[in-house]
């Protein structure tokens, strides 16, 4: 074999370690995972009072230290809510705060409370934790996704178990996750996870509420298996800031980077990870793809939208930068680096994307060639609305 065959082998083999789907497929492969993102809600931690339960604790704890004494070889990752429900009743707050002044500090305050928890209970085990704080930011700017992701390899390469939780106390609306469901999503892929349980007080999802003589939905392979399902919170969401709705999101936002995802309550925690037939599982729809891709598709908060002429769509779906010459029309407000969905003639999203100008100057170079663009605009404007760097195709994968 020549030397630029092997070298095209090697690439190949590069290409499909970078974005191999996980090698759990199915549910009762879950006793056999290396690498499982635990995530657990505020509603299976806390008592009625909003304080910490410490029974729901201890259970937690117990089932994921069977669970890595069963499995030597797993290493988990839980990412746990309950930091600002812990810190209502030490600041006689008697539900959870709306203000995000309020939220910041009882989250302060609680933080150190379930830590101190986790702490103890989990050395009964032998286990050793430590805790990791992180803010959208933290997995949205690259150096600060790096260094996430170097922080946590190396505390799973020393047998430690990163307790996650979002830095509440500092992170500002515009920056905030919003819940621990997301986030969870979020560092499975950055740890390469091979699968994702979320954790609530809700068993699994149903095509309606169980009250209502709904059924579980025992799998989903992809967003088409939910079409006519009213997803709604059916839990307690006194304490927490997500829902069911949140839960589905980070299942399709796991299973779009190549990770299946199980959606059930910690009651169930200790039959999901033997592999039992519990919850709801997501099959892994896609292959692992950038953080920034992903936050495009599913998180981003879009602003406005551009729609495209028929050249310029074939261009995006392959994925091209979106020059102005191929814009049709622009609706919303937005300014310049804002999400945007760009759509067909019909209407249809084909993608989400950065727009590098704002709405009223996108709309004036709209249909535009370079040369018309600088004459009318000045030398400062291009012919690309939208890069191709910052563009992410919606359900392709």
């Amino acid at each position: 074999m020549n030397s630029a065959s092997q070298e095209s082998l090697v690439a190949s083999a590069q290409s499909r370690a970078k974005h191999r789907m996980s090698p759990i497929s199915e549910r009762f492969e879950l006793p056999k995972a290396h690498r499982v993102v635990v995530k657990v809600g505020s509603s299976s931690l806390t008592s009625i009072e909003n304080s910490l339960d410490e029974l729901a604790i201890a259970t937690i704890i117990d089932v994921l230290a069977k669970a890595l004494r069963m499995n030597p070889q797993m290493q988990i990752i839980l990412v746990s809510s309950g930091a600002i429900a812990a810190g209502l009743a030490p600041l006689g707050l008697s539900r959870r705060p709306k203000d995000l002044a309020t939220q910041q500090a009882a989250a302060s305050v609680g933080q150190s409370l379930l830590m101190a928890r986790y702490t103890e209970t989990f050395s009964r085990y032998g286990v050793r934790v430590s805790q990791v704080l992180l803010t959208a930011d933290d997995l949205m700017a690259r150096d600060r996704y790096r260094n996430a992701h170097r922080q946590l390899e190396r505390l799973l390469e020393l047998g430690v178990m990163p307790i996650i939780n979002e830095n509440d106390a500092v992170a500002t609306a515009e920056v905030k996750f919003g819940d621990n469901d997301r986030i969870a999503a979020l560092v499975a892929h950055t740890v390469k996870a091979d699968a994702l349980i979320l954790l609530s007080d809700v068993d699994a999802l149903y095509t309606k509420h169980p009250a209502q003589g709904g059924e579980r939905i025992v799998q989903v392979r992809g967003a088409e298996d939910l079409e006519g399902v009213s997803i709604g919170s059916v839990g307690s969401a006194g304490v927490g800031s997500g829902g069911m709705v949140t839960k589905v999101q980070a299942a399709h936002l796991a299973a779009a980077s190549g990770i299946p995802a199980l959606v059930t309550s910690a009651a169930q925690a200790r039959a999901a990870l033997a592999g039992e037939d519990v919850g709801t599982w997501f099959f892994a729809t896609g292959v692992r793809r950038s953080v920034h891709e992903l936050w495009l598709e599913h998180l981003a908060d879009i602003r406005g939208g551009i729609v495209l002429d028929e050249g310029a769509v074939a261009a995006v779906r392959r994925r091209r930068s979106l020059l102005a010459a191929g814009i049709v029309s622009v609706e919303g407000n937005f300014d310049g680096a804002d999400p945007v969905a760009l759509c067909d003639s019909g209407g249809a999203v084909i993608a989400h994307g950065l727009c590098s100008y704002s709405a009223t100057e996108t709309a004036a170079i709209a249909g535009l060639h370079s040369a018309e663009i600088r004459e009318k605009l000045g030398e400062s404007f291009d012919a690309i609305a939208v890069h191709a760097d910052n563009i992410a195709v919606v359900g392709q994968y």
